[in-house]
């Protein structure tokens, strides 16, 4: 089973770009799927989170969406209006269980059955 992220750049603050998150080995229709960022000096933290809903930190909301295409068995983190604060790793995660675990800061990170490799997000001008 693999998870691969891709999609992230370097771009400048104001633009926009489509993560995906594709999957080999297993399909994700039935998995929550939660997007995670890192950076230096910081925390890790959740963003945004797929299951029979959707769910986003408040950094995000607004400017993130979250959605999957079954048929690709993949899923999409769009990023408009980024910001300097948005730069960092983002990975996926596959929950197993279906849901989306927001209740702590790192959104129930090693609770995932799966996570895959990240893409770099670099916001700068």
């Amino acid at each position: 089973v693999q998870l691969q992220a891709s999609g992230g750049g370097w771009v400048q603050p104001g633009d926009s770009l489509r993560l995906s998150c594709v999957a080999s080995g297993v399909s994700l229709e039935s998995y929550g799927i939660t997007w995670f960022r890192s950076a230096p000096g910081k925390e890790r933290e959740g963003v945004a989170c797929i299951s029979s809903g959707t769910y986003y930190a408040d950094s995000v909301k607004g400017r993130f969406t979250i959605s999957r295409d079954n048929a690709k068995n993949t899923v999409y983190l769009q990023l408009n209006n980024l910001k300097p604060e948005d730069s960092g790793a983002y990975v996926c995660g596959a929950n197993g269980k279906g849901i989306c675990d927001t209740s702590d800061y790192d959104w129930d990170y090693y609770g995932m059955d799966y996570v895959g490799r990240g893409t770099q997000v670099t916001v700068s001008s």
